[in-house]
């Protein structure tokens, strides 16, 4: 996270100045809070050590939840593991939901995927709590959500449907925790080691789904301006501890390139969207 004051509005301001009065009323004084760039959905504003996020109505996203619940369950459930922030307090402000934690004191990830992968293992090596959604399972619930994506876009000149990759990879029975956004800017590295942020949208789903969320040409671009080379991949590939998930990532990454492609296009997003088109068609010639 960063600060953007260069792009703050005198309403965001107004609601630093009210939120942080309610927060103080509830022994919280926190003083000159700075806004954060980190998410792209809330306010979110640091205090010294501390970091506020204030949770905003937005459109409904296709593919990334907003779900307060589930990022104060998640910071609580993995509370002591390092690899999430520590969690402070919550509640409700003018019918909007706010979470307090520790800031990390670093910087966003920039370079060294094995790193990432390592983290990702030892995320999916923790146990699921309760009440979390399932995630796509599978070719064939990556394709339905690719079409209910696709179904939601505004009419283009293109057509990704016929893009849609051939053949079935059934459901795995290896579902647990996953992030299900940890993308570069929601990775930050601290004390020589790397944490996850922004836990809005975790799922009990494939552990599949992170790596190929986290190896996204579109997420790379998006957030570190450029997609990972196939040397990066492959050290990310290697690195990553259970090589039965990364087989799945391989045998799905057809599905995976295809939903994200219409995310992109969901988003109006044509570069991103070309990105993945292109490695789609890189996999599957035959059928784009």
């Amino acid at each position: 996270m960063r600060p953007w004051s260069a792009v703050l509005t005198t309403a965001t301001n107004d609601i630093a100045s009210a939120l942080f009065r309610h927060l103080a009323g509830q022994g919280w004084r926190l003083s000159s809070p700075t806004a954060l760039s980190g998410g792209r959905s809330n306010h979110v504003w640091q205090s010294g050590d501390i970091v506020v996020k204030l949770y905003r109505p937005s459109r409904e996203n296709p593919l990334f939840a907003n779900d307060p619940v589930r990022e104060r369950q998640s910071l609580q459930a993995l509370s002591g593991t390092g690899i999430v922030p520590r969690y402070l307090s919550h509640g409700r402000w003018r019918g909007q939901d706010w979470l307090m934690y520790r800031h990390l004191a670093g910087a966003p990830w920039r370079q060294d995927t094995a790193h990432v992968a390592r983290l990702l293992g030892i995320l999916h090596d923790q146990t699921a709590f309760d009440g979390l959604p399932a995630g796509a399972n599978g070719s064939q619930a990556l394709a339905a959500q690719t079409r209910t994506i696709l179904a939601s876009c505004a009419p283009s000149g293109l057509d990704l449907s016929p893009l849609r990759p051939q053949g079935v990879v059934p459901p795995t029975r290896q579902t647990g925790l996953i992030h299900g956004d940890p993308v570069p800017g929601n990775l930050v590295e601290y004390d020589g080691t790397l944490a996850l942020i922004d836990w809005q949208c975790p799922q009990r789903g494939d552990p599949a789904e992170d790596l190929a969320l986290f190896l996204s040409p579109a997420m790379q671009l998006l957030y570190r301006g450029r997609p990972l080379g196939r040397e990066e991949e492959a050290q990310f590939a290697a690195a990553y501890p259970d090589r039965r998930v990364v087989a799945r990532y391989f045998a799905l990454k057809p599905w995976f390139h295809w939903r994200m492609a219409a995310y992109c296009m969901w988003r109006n997003d044509t570069e991103a969207l070309d990105l993945e088109v292109s490695a789609l068609q890189s996999i599957r010639p035959s059928t784009a």
